[in-house]
């Protein structure tokens, strides 16, 4: 048998990325501007909890978002149609962003004069988890159909997660969904976690989530 060398690729992949996002989170800093990933699920609700978010803050702050998608431009659409600033990426088939796919959205948004930048990451609970886009917040919704168990099953995703949006509270009724179940899973993977119950339908919850969204952006500005 030949010789062969083991090249641990996922490792250098993970340090490179790593090092560029500590990139970008020195210059938002320097611009004063605070870059929150949003993740989850498809059809959890990102874009209508999104909605409700812009419709929160638009009137005291500057807000841009980053659509990220495998294919369409459905949600830059929407968001468009909203007034703010709206860019859509598209990942050539890849299931998540990284740091330097993020900076290039950034730079392409030219979202140096906003206040808070949205990205919207693709739909999935593994993939974005794994990479630091150089977001200063990671964000993510979990909705009621979805299982009071997904933190059991999805460990990383709400390890790195700052604030969880339990969403589609309005359908508690028709779900075996125990809340207080999901909050304990929740705080299992991550204890520092925030986490709040929303319903981007009808924007019970939305006030907390929009209050702890304000505070960050504040610290980050000053």
């Amino acid at each position: 048998m030949g010789d062969f060398r083991i090249l641990e690729v996922k490792q250098s992949v993970f340090a490179d990325n790593d090092k560029r996002a500590a990139e970008v989170r020195r210059e938002l800093k320097e611009k004063k501007v605070f870059l929150l990933n949003l993740m989850s699920s498809p059809g959890s609700g990102k874009t209508t909890t999104l909605t409700r978010t812009i419709e929160a803050l638009k009137g005291e702050m500057k807000i841009a978002v980053m659509e990220a998608d495998i294919d369409s431009d459905v949600d830059a659409k929407t968001i468009s149609d909203l007034g703010v600033k709206a860019i859509q990426l598209h990942t050539g088939g890849m299931c998540h962003l990284d740091a330097d796919m993020t900076y290039q959205g950034l730079s392409g948004l030219n979202a140096g004069d906003v206040d808070l930048v949205v990205l919207e990451n693709v739909g999935n609970l593994v993939c974005p988890a794994e990479f630091d886009t150089g977001a200063v917040k990671n964000a993510m919704i979990l909705s009621v159909p979805e299982g009071d168990d997904k933190p059991l099953k999805y460990p990383l995703m709400f390890s790195v997660c700052d604030v969880v949006l339990i969403n589609k509270t309005d359908v508690l009724p028709y779900f075996d969904f125990d809340m207080e179940a999901c909050k304990e899973n929740i705080l299992k993977r991550n204890p520092k976690a925030k986490i709040i119950p929303i319903c981007a339908k009808t924007g019970e919850g939305v006030k907390d989530w929009a209050d702890w969204l304000r505070e960050q952006v504040s610290d980050w500005k000053n």
